[in-house]
């Protein structure tokens, strides 16, 4: 990939967007150690509408796409899950 730091700048203005969505818990983004290039990103919602309708169906969320989605390749595959055990 090779724009690490440009991706995280724009993750940092990113990230400003999703924090002010209603339904927004937190969330963490982590570099992975072998592959500098490749990035996990977590976000606790309080619902899965408030991410899959509220927050993609907004218009903050075609800003966060307009600050990240071009340096996806491939997209990434977002899931959804839901605690099970927290130690």
């Amino acid at each position: 990939m090779g724009k690490e730091v440009e991706f995280e700048a724009a993750f940092h203005e990113a990230s400003k967007i999703i924090t002010t969505m209603c339904g927004y818990i937190s969330h963490q983004l982590q570099r992975c150690i072998e592959n500098q290039s490749q990035y996990v990103l977590l976000v606790k919602w309080e619902t899965f509408e408030d991410h899959t309708q509220g927050f993609r169906g907004s218009a903050q969320y075609q800003e966060w796409r307009a600050l990240l989605h071009h340096f996806y390749d491939p997209f990434p595959v977002v899931e959804h899950y839901t605690l099970v055990m927290e130690n």
